[in-house]
C-alpha cells in the first residue's frame, strides 16, 4: 500500500485586525496611502493596516511582506 506525499498548498496570509474588527479574512496585500505604502486589507476600499511602518515604495513593502520583514500592529 502507498500513499501520495502531502503537499502543502501555499496559504496567502490574513489581515489579524480585519478579522478582529472587520470580521472578515481578507488577504494582506501592499496598499498606498498618502503616507506612504503599507501591508494592509482591502475590501470594497481599505479594510485595515496591518503594519507598524510604511515603506517607501511599493517594491519595499512587497519585499516585507514576502519575506516577513514588518511589525503587526496591535491595534487599529
Amino acid at each position: 500500500m502507498s500513499f501520495d506525499p502531502v503537499i502543502p498548498r501555499p496559504t496567502v496570509p490574513s489581515g489579524l485586525l480585519a478579522l478582529a474588527y472587520v470580521g472578515k479574512r481578507l488577504p494582506l496585500q501592499v496598499l498606498r496611502s498618502a503616507a506612504g505604502h503599507y501591508i494592509g486589507t482591502f475590501d470594497d476600499g481599505p479594510a485595515s493596516r496591518e503594519s507598524v511602518e510604511y515603506f517607501p515604495s511599493h517594491e519595499a513593502a512587497r519585499h516585507a511582506l514576502e519575506t516577513g520583514a514588518w511589525t503587526q500592529r496591535p491595534c487599529p
